[in-house]
Order: structure tokens, then C-alpha cells, then sequence
């Protein structure tokens, strides 16, 4: 396993969990919150499976704040080029549904995570770094956002990029997404998406076409889960399918910042991750996203967003 570090930047975010449970009382509503966010998730899980990791995020010197602080530690993720920020979090009120599928209602307005400044990411150096992995909201809400792509133009000449676009269309209009592929595809060297975020960006296009159509704007790796169907990996345009491994779900929060973060720690191990995915085979490729799927589906087996420890899993290919 490499020793370099994988750089996460992005949102952290409170996961409030509806409870109508005695707690609440009557007529009330009590949550269960625990600290998320897609890139704050994807942080914790490399740094569980044994990958050093970094994140950069923006965080809030409130109560959420000191949470999100807490659980990124106790993982073992690298804390030191956050920003103490006099924001508020971003708080995320979740309605699971009986499959554990979640629906989120958002309340990020002027929150922390958005406000990156073009000094504070100036001071974060990407020398040093295999991988930088963005995306989510922080990749496509103002102001920060256009900081954070220029960010991006600067790390690729150092790290492999990857980027997991996170469709929230409660907060963004799908169509500013749409807007933007093309610049992340061009900036990103490994695309990671579920098909939800393949249904918002490329409505009735079938999945090997936008594929293709990512491959032609930068991305050479796309891949999209598709939940208990597996994974479509495609590889400049060599494409196979991924199945998904049997699980137990008790919800799917967090199961698709898993699935990268074991993504990113298999290529890491076989030393393709610093570049343009130099060597990759599909071959590789295939076997790094079986672990990943397993990765996966350990976090769906267990509430929120708490991905496995390397020493719970097989070892990652080799």
C-alpha cells in the first residue's frame, strides 16, 4: 500500500435521522444525527481501509462541527489543511423509506462548506499527493465551487483526479450540473457516479452512451453503481459489468462514498493512482471495483454512513 496520502476535499454534513419514536413525544419528531457528507464519508472510509487520508473541508466551530472533527479523528484522517470556519454546517434531515433508501430534506443556506475563498485553497499544497477526490456539492454551489475546479487544474499535474458529481437537485438544479460535466470530465481522470446521477444528468440516455460521452470530454475510468445490480466499469470505452455481493441493507447511506473510497484504495495499492491511471488494465480495473462493491455493502449492512475497517475485509488485489 502506497504511503502517500489521498487528499479529500469537500462538505461535511449533519445526517439528522427522523425518529418517531417515545422520544419525541406527543405530536413531536426527534433525530438521530450523525456526521455525513459524500467527501467527509469517502475521507473516513480510505483512512478505515488503511489509505493515509487528508481531507480539506471547511468546518464550522459549532456543535456539528466538533462532530464532524470527532469522527474524522477517531478514523484516522489527516485534519491539519481544514479551515476553521465561522459558518454554520450544513444539516441534512433524512426520511429513510422501508428498502433504507433516503430522502433528504437540506438546510445549507450560507453554510461553512460553500465559502471557500481563492486564499484558503491557495494555502493547501496537492504536492505529495497520489489522488485528489472531489465533488458533491462543494464542486457545484457558489461561491465556492469555480475555487474548487481551479483547484482541481493545479492538482492534476501532481495527483490522479477523481470526481463523484452527487446529483442533489433539492439544492442545484440538475441543469448546472449538466452545465459543468465537460469541465470535470476534462479535469477528472476517474468519473464515479450512481445511476440516480446518471438518470439527472443524462435523462433516457442509456448508460454505455454516456459513457462514451464522458470518455470523449476527459474521464478515461467512468463507473456507475447500480445498487444490488452491480457496477458498469468502463475504461476508455472497455466496459464490463461488476456484480454486486449479497447484503444485508439496513440502509444504502454513505454506500456510494464506500464503494469510491474502496475504489481509490485498491488502485492505490497497485500503484496506478499519481497520474493519468498510467498501466490500468480492464482486468484491474474489474477487481479493484469487486472490492470496492464489497466495501460497499458492509457500509449498507450497518445504520449511516460507518464503512468497514481494512482488518473486517479480504485483502484489496495486489
Amino acid at each position: 500500500m502506497t504511503s502517500q496520502p489521498i487528499t479529500v476535499l469537500g462538505e461535511c454534513v449533519a445526517d439528522a435521522f427522523t425518529d418517531p419514536g417515545p422520544a419525541a413525544g406527543p405530536g413531536g419528531l426527534s433525530l438521530r444525527v450523525l456526521p455525513g457528507g459524500g467527501p467527509a464519508n469517502t475521507a473516513v472510509a480510505l483512512a478505515r481501509l488503511g489509505t493515509p487520508a487528508r481531507f480539506v473541508g471547511r468546518l464550522s466551530g459549532d456543535v456539528f462541527g466538533t462532530l464532524f472533527r470527532e469522527r474524522l479523528a477517531a478514523s484516522g484522517v489527516d485534519l491539519t489543511q481544514c479551515v476553521t470556519a465561522p459558518e454554520p454546517s450544513t444539516l441534512a434531515v433524512a426520511d429513510l423509506d422501508v428498502h433504507g433508501r433516503a430522502t433528504y430534506s437540506f438546510f445549507a443556506e450560507g453554510a461553512a462548506d460553500w465559502q471557500w475563498t481563492a486564499a484558503e485553497l491557495a494555502a493547501v499544497e496537492p504536492a505529495g499527493t497520489v489522488c485528489v477526490h472531489t465533488g458533491s456539492l462543494a464542486l457545484v454551489r457558489a461561491p465556492g465551487g469555480r475555487r474548487v475546479e481551479e483547484f482541481l487544474a493545479v492538482a492534476r499535474r501532481y495527483a490522479t483526479v477523481c470526481v463523484d458529481p452527487n446529483v442533489r437537485p433539492l439544492l442545484v438544479e440538475p441543469a448546472v450540473y449538466r452545465e459543468r460535466m465537460d469541465h470535470w470530465c476534462a479535469l477528472a481522470d476517474i468519473l464515479r457516479l450512481s445511476e440516480d446521477d446518471l438518470g439527472a444528468l443524462l435523462p433516457g440516455v442509456a448508460p454505455e452512451d454516456a459513457c462514451d460521452t464522458w470518455h470523449a470530454a476527459g474521464a478515461r475510468l467512468v463507473v456507475v453503481t447500480r445498487g444490488p445490480r452491480g457496477a458498469l466499469v468502463s475504461l476508455d470505452g472497455e466496459r464490463l459489468t461488476v456484480p454486486a455481493p449479497p447484503a444485508d441493507v439496513v440502509d444504502t447511506v454513505g454506500a456510494g462514498d464506500a464503494f469510491t473510497a474502496g475504489l481509490l484504495h485498491a488502485l492505490a495499492g497497485l500503484g496506478r493512482l499519481g497520474g493519468r491511471l498510467d498501466g490500468l488494465t480492464l482486468d484491474e480495473t474489474a477487481a479493484c471495483c469487486a472490492y470496492a462493491a464489497l466495501v460497499a455493502a458492509r457500509t449498507c449492512a450497518v445504520p449511516g454512513a460507518d464503512p468497514p475497517w481494512g482488518d473486517e475485509l479480504p485483502r484489496p488485489p495486489e
